[in-house]
């Protein structure tokens, strides 16, 4: 194993300890430019999300409607009542995203789909690059502050949907992540910078609670006006 990401996955909790666990519940409140953009505006109300660790399944709850929530996987996204009838469903969910730019609409599906890859890809990270399947190797730290973050950049398996193939991740000195770098490729490739903090210790794991993602600039810096996406973490339960 990559020697980072050794140390990584330890400074989050261990692999044996997250190899114990197989589901973590959160309450997920959301905002942020790009569902502005996208025509369907995030409210604050706060939401339950259900993340499988040890598979790409996702689930978040209310959706759309009081007594309906989403199932997502890689191949399959749907919004169900919560007695279990299908209100609407789409097989291979990010065909549908050929062709998309930035301001491309997205219907409740996409939108649906986007908040389980996502959400998943966060809620896993690191864990999620020890799967099978992924490599890591070592980049150019960044400096941040008065610190420098140790950086690995992670290949996604053709069949693990997320933002983008390649992902860059950074570490602080306490080896706790930092900052997320990707592109969106659902909405027209836009290159982001997710920066991570207030981490907490859940049930032996280690995770950040604040989530802000900005558009980077050409050369690679956040632009601090454009937050596209917050996420506030809170009630964190492994299981």
């Amino acid at each position: 194993m990559n020697e980072l990401l050794a140390k990584v996955l330890e400074a989050h909790g261990g692999i044996e300890r997250w190899s114990e666990l197989t589901v973590v519940q959160a309450t997920v409140v959301s905002g942020g430019d790009l569902f502005t953009i996208k025509g369907a505006p995030q409210d604050p109300a706060p939401r339950e999300m259900t993340v499988w660790l040890h598979e790409e399944h996702a689930s978040v709850l209310p959706f759309g409607a009081p007594d309906q929530k989403t199932d997502f996987t890689a191949g399959r996204v749907s919004i169900e009542k919560l007695e279990g009838r299908v209100v609407a469903e789409r097989d291979e969910p990010r065909t549908s995203f050929a062709g998309h730019g930035l301001d491309t609409p997205w219907d409740p599906l996409d939108r649906a789909y986007f908040n389980g890859y996502a959400l998943w890809t966060y809620l896993t990270t690191p864990f999620l690059l020890a799967m099978p399947g992924f490599t890591v190797t070592d980049i150019e730290p960044c400096r941040e502050g008065d610190e420098l973050w140790r950086g690995l950049r992670a290949t996604f398996p053709q069949e693990i949907a997320s933002h983008s193939t390649h992902q860059d991740f950074y570490f602080g000195p306490d080896h706790l992540l930092r900052r997320h770098d990707y592109h969106v490729d659902v909405a027209g490739g836009f290159a982001a910078a997710q920066y991570v903090y207030d981490t907490v210790e859940a049930d032996g794991i280690f995770l950040p609670t604040k989530r802000r993602a900005f558009r980077r600039d050409s050369d690679g810096r956040p632009i601090p006006n454009q937050v596209m996406v917050s996420i506030d973490i809170s009630n964190v339960r492994f299981s």
